[in-house]
């Protein structure tokens, strides 16, 4: 099972927190989704909250909740945290997440790249490295994985922190790349379900609001997927092959 975390912004005005990132007053909601796009979880904050805020509160319930499977649990930087770390390796759960670039990964990244008088600006490369690394608020060093691009004389750094470690690193970067998928969702859940209607005038109705929004998106959802797997079933009944999903996990 993979659970998606992501915070977004939803507009309103006179009531709420500013928010510098997206450059306007609005609430910045926490939520989850699994890989079949249902929203597993959503909470709302003030504007004002930073994207990892309260992620151990958040996480840690709905990890147990969902213990009896095996779970990763993918993020972008704005979870970079040693709290989602520590809350995903005491309930035994796999993590992907990016790393936000600093001057010590690039100059760990920069020990890697081999340039001569061969290498062909002109053309694109791209190399992935694995290290162990520890950041200076983590309590035990990690595994990370690099991607390094080049272009225009300079190598571009990606860097991820994995706790699974049968994999690739061009395996990792596939498989965390592949979050975009979530930001389709949350799309969907704000033009179809308008998760984003947080304009009235107390917090707890726009709390109550997108918990409405959530199941009606989810109802809806489910509905969908049932309905997808009836008609592979009958395309099966009939004989006819249907080529199956690539996998995510």
């Amino acid at each position: 099972m993979i659970i998606d975390i992501a915070s977004t912004h939803s507009d309103t005005y006179g009531n709420t927190n500013y928010n510098a990132h997206y450059g306007t007053e609005g609430y910045h909601p926490l939520l989850t989704t699994d890989q079949d796009g249902n929203l597993l979880k959503a909470v709302l904050r003030p504007g004002n909250s930073y994207t990892s805020k309260d992620v151990k509160a958040f996480l840690a319930p709905l990890l147990k909740h969902y213990q009896t499977s095996d779970i990763l649990v993918r993020g972008d930087s704005g979870f970079a945290t040693p709290e989602v770390y520590d809350v995903c390796e005491a309930a035994d759960v796999f993590y992907i997440i990016r790393l936000k670039r600093n001057r010590k990964l690039q100059h760990l990244a920069e020990k890697f790249v081999k340039i001569s008088d061969q290498t062909q600006w002109r053309e694109t490369e791209t190399h992935y490295y694995s290290e162990i690394y520890q950041s200076a608020s983590w309590f035990k060093p990690r595994q990370i994985y690099i991607k390094s691009r080049s272009g225009e004389l300079l190598f571009s750094h990606e860097f991820i922190i994995i706790n699974l470690t049968n994999l690739t690193a061009e395996a990792v970067f596939k498989l965390y790349h592949k979050r975009g998928r979530m930001e389709n969702y949350i799309k969907e859940a704000k033009a179809g379900f308008f998760f984003d209607k947080t304009d009235s005038s107390t917090f707890n109705i726009n709390a109550a609001r997108i918990m409405v929004s959530v199941l009606a998106y989810n109802i809806v959802n489910v509905s969908r997927l049932l309905n997808n797997r009836q008609n592979k079933k009958n395309l099966y009944s009939q004989g006819i092959s249907v080529p199956k999903s690539s996998k995510q996990f």
